[in-house]
Parts: C-alpha cells; sequence; structure tokens
C-alpha cells in the first residue's frame, strides 16, 4: 500500500432516508472534519424525500398528483429532472417503466395503506396512459394531459444515491462509495488505487449474502428484485414490482435484475424496466439500449444468470467496471 493510502483516515457515515437508511464512505487527510459532509449528505436526501416521497403528504409529488388534469402545476427544478429521466425510459423501454402507476402500488399495498380489494379491482380495471404520454414536462412546470397517480419508488431512490455523490464533489472529494439501501453509485478509486467493490445479493428471501462481486470506478449499480418487498394473496407470494399492462404486482419475473450505469437513477429505473420484460425480452431491451445487466433466475433450487453488456459477458470472479 502506498505511503498516501495509509495517511488516509476512512469515514464511514450514514443517516436516514426514505424508510431505511443512506451511507457514505470515504478517505481523507487527518485532520478532515466529517461533521459539514455529513450535513449536507443529510440535506441532499432530505430534499429529495420532500419533493418525491409518496409518504409525505404535503410533498411536490403528491402535491401535483392532487392537481386537476390540465393544470400547469410549478414543479421544483430535481424533481422534473428526475420525471424528465422517467419518461425518457418508459419511453426506450416500450412502457416497462412507468411512474404513472401509483394507484396501482398504493391498491397492492405497497404504499402508506393496506392491500384492499375494491382498489385492487379498480386498479386493474383503469385504462391506462402510460406516463410518457400522460405527462407534459415544461420549462417550471408539469401538466397532465390524463388521469394519473404518479410513483417514483422505481427511480428517487437512485436520485439520491446521485444526490449524495454529488454532495461529496461539492466539498472537493472526489472518491467515495455512497449508497442508499442497496443502490451504490463509486466516485474515482480508493487511496490504494483499486475500485470500489459493491456485492450483488443473491436473491435470497431468508438471508443476506453475496452472489457476485462487483468493482466499481465512476459508476453506478441497483439491483430490483422480488426477494425483499411482497405482498402474500391467497398464499402467494407478490413481488411489489407492477405490471403496467395488468396494474398489479409482476407474476412471474426474474428473481432480480442489476444493472450498471453511470448514473444510479438510470440504473434503478432500467433495473425496474428489465424486472418488467423479464429475462428474455429484458436481454433483447438491454442489448438495444447498450445496458449492461445480470439476469438472475431461479429454476428450481438453483439460479440461472442472463449476462447483457461488456461488463456482464465477461465472467472473472469480479467484474471491474469504469
Amino acid at each position: 500500500m502506498s505511503k498516501m493510502s495509509t495517511e488516509m483516515v476512512r469515514h464511514a457515515l450514514n443517516g436516514p432516508t426514505m424508510g431505511t437508511r443512506w451511507s457514505a464512505l470515504l478517505f481523507a487527510p487527518i485532520g478532515f472534519d466529517p461533521v459539514p459532509v455529513r450535513a449536507a449528505l443529510q440535506a441532499a436526501v432530505d430534499e429529495v424525500d420532500a419533493q418525491m416521497s409518496t409518504w409525505k403528504p404535503d410533498s411536490d409529488l403528491m402535491r401535483l398528483n392532487a392537481a386537476p388534469v390540465g393544470a400547469r402545476v410549478m414543479v421544483p427544478d430535481r424533481m422534473r429532472e428526475v420525471l424528465r429521466l422517467g419518461l425518457e425510459i418508459g419511453r426506450a423501454s416500450d412502457g416497462a417503466f412507468d411512474v404513472g402507476m401509483g394507484d396501482a402500488v398504493t391498491a397492492w399495498g405497497f404504499g402508506t395503506e393496506s392491500a384492499e380489494t375494491k382498489g385492487i379491482r379498480a386498479a386493474m380495471a383503469a385504462p391506462r396512459c402510460p406516463a410518457h404520454k400522460a405527462l407534459e414536462i415544461g420549462e417550471r412546470t408539469v401538466c397532465k394531459s390524463a388521469p394519473i397517480a404518479l410513483d417514483l419508488n422505481g427511480i428517487a431512490k437512485g436520485y439520491g444515491v446521485d444526490r449524495l455523490a454529488e454532495a461529496l464533489g461539492a466539498h472537493g472529494l472526489t472518491a467515495g462509495l455512497v449508497g442508499i439501501d442497496g443502490e451504490m453509485r463509486a466516485l474515482g478509486l480508493r487511496p490504494d488505487g483499486e475500485a470500489w467493490t459493491v456485492a450483488v445479493e443473491a436473491p435470497d428471501p431468508d438471508r443476506r449474502r453475496p452472489h457476485s462481486i462487483l468493482a466499481l470506478q465512476d459508476a453506478a449499480v441497483a439491483t430490483s428484485g422480488d426477494y425483499r418487498h411482497w405482498v402474500e394473496v391467497q398464499g402467494r407470494r407478490l413481488s411489489h414490482t407492477m405490471d403496467p399492462g395488468r396494474g398489479a404486482p409482476l407474476i412471474t419475473s426474474p428473481a432480480s435484475v442489476t444493472v450498471v450505469a453511470r448514473t444510479c437513477a438510470a440504473a434503478d429505473a432500467w433495473a425496474t424496466a428489465l424486472m418488467v420484460r423479464g429475462s428474455l425480452e429484458g436481454a433483447v431491451l438491454a442489448r438495444r439500449n447498450n445496458l449492461n445487466a445480470l439476469f438472475i433466475d431461479r429454476e428450481g433450487d438453483h439460479l440461472r444468470e442472463t449476462r447483457v453488456g461488456p461488463l456482464f459477458e465477461i465472467r472473472p470472479d469480479s467484474e471491474r467496471v469504469n
């Protein structure tokens, strides 16, 4: 290890956000004060949560949801940025990623209320206009052209990770690893010149264990899976990921999909889109959009992988991602 690396002090910071925890790992010279950095990191994710939460009735997202069709609603810049990206990925994925599934998310019990039969039936029967066709995003406003309930849970957490990375950069820190509940983004390299190592979790609902290891440099990773958040209906466990075509949880899907991208918001949204499409169609979609993706399917007691993109198609014990 170099002399420089021995003079660096490791700092592991964390705090609450979005019902879970954010984390930041960085190395800094002796005498570095982490207190203002931690405050900036907390402020960054607090801003995302205040704007985009479906759990806060006074959030900017819920204010937009409550507005009538045709009304032009003033929306903060960062939320418009997330909506634009969500609509872009919605179009590119042929509607597999849709930020307009808020009614289904709520009806099936993944929001602030328990699952309710009447709401489930309504969500499944409702005619759906995908968000990328129902929203008009202006320079400062957003307008709904059709009834729609927005939910940004499939992209806001990843965007929160990107904001953590920006907060580190604003304090002159060019290397670090930040994350929220498993969605991670790496900046630069560790002090010893090595990439940051991140575990891809095995899709095991009973215990947390690594499936494989990624080595990240200036890249982000996000995983969508069926093994952490679910509801049980008539003895069947249903994933929290919604099928936009049915207004209901996916019936069949990969156990998990992991995507590596330049930003965590993009990785987060694409992981959801590929879960919806499944391993076969999802692999085609991933190749069409030049994505790096790892699909994991259950086959009895075994796991089957489908790897797309140069970062996953090469199969060393760990993959270095630049």
